[in-house]
Formats: structure tokens, C-alpha cells, sequence
């Protein structure tokens, strides 16, 4: 029987979390400031990237909706090079890498050419937009569950399971639908949530600039859609949204600016 392959160098799969420096847990920034290589993904902000190593390696992958990226396969190829010349490989993604970062097919990859894998968890972005705007994900009696999904399949087609999205005790957090928002909104409408169903889309979660459209699925079924290249955004939905303080959308759309 033949030996087990010998375990080389660790990489770490680290979640930058929505953009702020002070959202990083301490393991995250302490990844970060051991890294001897760092591949980032191009939503994460320069003062986390500046708490590397002067001598550090940076690579930036992409990894922006709608934006030409690096492929998948070239940076799992990086991090393995990387690896195995004995660096410190640290890969920061945005958010949470086990929400919607790939966190699977990067671990696989590297644990098949027998490198260590240690996921650092992250702030995901429906939890710092909803923190910042004062904004509950679940309320007793209102909201029981929460639904994470995103608004397109690997295909760029619009796809969700519409009869789950329209249960009226979920709250739900669409990720990188900003564009396919008023499709979306009718799509809820038509398999069962009410019209009048709070939505908010949030943009630039955690920035101090960051910015709050509070209204309804009805109103939002026939907004124009959000322009190609435009702020990162997520989308909330739910009766949820009414019981925060000062939140009461009486009609139309409700613009806030970023909280203190």
C-alpha cells in the first residue's frame, strides 16, 4: 500500500468581510499580516490590503459581476505555484468565502496536490447591511428564517426557487441582483409575496458612504434596472424590514445616507 502523500504548505481562504477594516475578525487580519502572497479579489479596500507585508506578493484576481475577471482556474493555479515554493498563500475574498465565494472548488483544488486548507470566516454582506441600517433579519413573529441566495445561475440566468422566496416569514438576501432587481420583483409578486412587501436594496455596504432605497416590491416591478458598472449591491426582502425604527417607507422610495 502506498505511503499517504505528505501535507505541504497551508493556505488560508480568508473573508475580508463587506469592505471595512474594524469588520475583519482578528484571525483574518493576522492572516493577512503574515502573508507572504496575497490574491485578492477586487472589491476588497486598500487599507486591508495595506496591513500586508511590505515584501508581500499581491495579486489582484477580479472577481466583479459583469466585469472581465481571472478565471477560476488560474488563480487555483497560482495559489498551488504559490504554495508549493513555500509561501505564506493567503486568498481574501470579499464578504464570507463560504457565502457564494467558491470556498469549495478553491479547497478541493488545493487539497488535491495535498496543500492544507484553513477557511478564516467573514462578515458576509447581508448581515453589515442589515447592521448598519438598523435593519432586522429576523423579528419574533414577523421573520423565522433567513434565505441567502443569489439572483443568477453560473449561466447569467435569472434563477431562484421562487415558491421558497415567497413564504412570508422569510426574510430574503439576494446577492449581486442589483441589475436584475424590478425582474425580480415581479417574479416574488407572481409566485405569491405580497406587492406591498418591504425591499431594500443597500449599496456599498460598510462605507461610510454606503446608501439605503427602502420601498416595495411593487413599486420596485416597474423601476428602471440599475445600470451596468453600477455599486455593489444587495437586496433585502421582507416584512422584517418594516419593524426597524424610523424605517417606514409611506409610499415610494426612501434614500438614506450612510449611517454614522
Amino acid at each position: 500500500m502506498p505511503p499517504e502523500p505528505k501535507t505541504l504548505f497551508a493556505v488560508q481562504l480568508v473573508g475580508a468581510g463587506p469592505g471595512a477594516a474594524d469588520l475583519l475578525t482578528l484571525r483574518a487580519a493576522r492572516a493577512i499580516e503574515g502573508a507572504q502572497a496575497l490574491l485578492y479579489d477586487a472589491l476588497v479596500g486598500q487599507d486591508i490590503l495595506a496591513m500586508a507585508p511590505q515584501a508581500c506578493l499581491r495579486i489582484q484576481t477580479g472577481k466583479r459581476a459583469g466585469r472581465p475577471s481571472m478565471r477560476q482556474e488560474t488563480i487555483n493555479r497560482l495559489m498551488i505555484r504559490l504554495a508549493r515554493r513555500g509561501l505564506r498563500v493567503v486568498r481574501l475574498k470579499g464578504g464570507d468565502p463560504s457565502i457564494f465565494g467558491r470556498v469549495g472548488e478553491e479547497a478541493q483544488a488545493l487539497r488535491r496536490h495535498c496543500l492544507a486548507v484553513e477557511v478564516v470566516p467573514g462578515v458576509t454582506a447581508a448581515c453589515a447591511a442589515a447592521a448598519q441600517f438598523g435593519l432586522p433579519l429576523t423579528h419574533r413573529g414577523v421573520a423565522r428564517r433567513v434565505v441567502m441566495t443569489t439572483a443568477t445561475t453560473q449561466d447569467g440566468e435569472l434563477s431562484m426557487d421562487w415558491a421558497a422566496a415567497a413564504d412570508p416569514e422569510a426574510t430574503l438576501a439576494i446577492y449581486m441582483g442589483a441589475r436584475a432587481a424590478p425582474e425580480i420583483a415581479r417574479r416574488l409578486i407572481a409566485a405569491g409575496r405580497s406587492p406591498q412587501t418591504p425591499l431594500a436594496i443597500i449599496h456599498n455596504a460598510s462605507d461610510p458612504q454606503a446608501r439605503l432605497e427602502l420601498t416595495t416590491l411593487a413599486w420596485q416591478a416597474t423601476a428602471p434596472a440599475a445600470p451596468l458598472g453600477a455599486t455593489p449591491a444587495l437586496i433585502l426582502v421582507g416584512d422584517v424590514l418594516s419593524a426597524a425604527d424610523g424605517l417606514a417607507a409611506a409610499g415610494g422610495l426612501v434614500g438614506l445616507a450612510g449611517a454614522a
